[in-house]
């Protein structure tokens, strides 16, 4: 096991769970000089199944837009390199997968305990649990 921090994976949804999840990357990252990937999942409904996608995906779009601006001014203002990759589909498999990507080689995952879900009060920390039990890497889970 490698005991060196160089990436951080992030998951960011814009919840307060979320960016203390970020803070706390950030902090890793100053002390240990890793380069942090912010990750926004996007499930939307299939166009069959909805017609008005095209619109609600470029609000989606923007208000992910202004999340990951928002994340990157934290971590550069800190001194920390700071990507952005957005996917579409389920956020806890999204994850794992990028997680594992032998080419992006991450060294942690550090998550919000739960994010904003739209049955958060139902499946409370649903991907942080799938993401934990998942994956091949350490993850740090911020309450």
């Amino acid at each position: 096991m490698n005991n060196k921090i160089d990436k951080i994976l992030v998951p960011i949804d814009g919840s307060k769970n979320s960016i203390r999840g970020l803070q706390m990357a950030i902090f890793i990252g100053m002390k240990s000089g890793a380069a942090i990937t912010g990750v926004y999942s996007l499930d939307i409904i299939p166009h069959s199944e909805f017609q008005a996608e095209g619109s609600i995906k470029r609000v989606l779009d923007k208000e992910i837009k202004k999340i990951m601006i928002e994340a990157a001014r934290l971590a550069t203002q800190k001194g920390i390199k700071f990507r952005e990759k957005i996917m579409h589909g389920d956020a806890g498999y999204n994850i794992i997968k990028l997680a594992h990507d032998k080419k992006e080689n991450y060294d942690l995952i550090v998550i919000g305990s739960r994010g904003r879900g739209i049955m958060k009060e139902l499946f409370l920390g649903s991907v942080s649990n799938y993401v934990v039990h998942s994956s091949k890497i350490p993850v740090l889970i911020v309450k």
